[in-house]
Parts: C-alpha cells; structure tokens; sequence
C-alpha cells in the first residue's frame, strides 16, 4: 500500500466524466469543492473540520480517485487544492456550472424542469 503521499491522482486526460460527476453529486464533496474553489491550496483541518475522520477519508479519496483534487502531504498535514485546470482542460465549463448552480436559490434554472 502506497504511503499518504504517494498516493496516485489520475492524469487530466484520464478524467472520467461520470466519476467527476459522482464526486461532485454528494453534499459533502460539494461543499469540500466549494471551498477550494479560491484556488488556494488549504490545510484539510480548514476544508473539512466537523467531520468524524472515517467520513474525511472517503470524501477525500473519492474526491482525489476521481481527480477532481489533489492532496500533498507536508510533514504530518495533508494539503487539498482544486484541479480547476485539469478540469476545465477535460470538461469546459463543467466546474464553474457546478459552482454557479450550488449558489442559487431551488427555483433557479439549475433545478430539474419539467419534461
């Protein structure tokens, strides 16, 4: 098994659509996206702290396996930034939707319509 920062983050040509969709679609991971969404690199503490540690570890994993951030380890911290590039290399616009649609009141254009 490989040590916390040898973990593997899959390159930008390998982002898989529906796999950043699944990371995205839960509350949590959202929210864990919406605050990277700066750009800035952020401690984990600050990103996520009110969360038992087990929950951390999989939204951070599923988050990082579908390549939607990227951690590094610094002495015994884990730092998270966004792979907004990646990203918007990969899926033009897909993020910035995402962000855009998080923010909105329930009756906005983001919401299901009516088929």
């Amino acid at each position: 098994m490989p040590a916390a920062a040898d973990l593997p983050h899959p390159a930008a040509d390998r982002l898989q659509l529906v796999d950043v969709l699944a990371a995205l679609g839960h509350p949590v991971r959202l929210e864990i996206v919406r605050k990277l969404a700066s750009g800035e690199e952020a401690f984990c503490g600050e990103v996520v702290p009110d969360l038992p540690r087990s929950s951390v570890t999989h939204h951070l994993k599923t988050l990082r396996e579908s390549g939607v951030i990227r951690r590094r380890a610094q002495g015994r911290r884990l730092y998270l930034a966004l792979r907004r590039d990646d990203l918007e290399l990969r899926f033009p616009g897909l993020l910035e939707l995402v962000l855009a649609c998080r923010s909105r009141p329930l009756d906005s254009e983001c919401d299901e319509q009516p088929l």
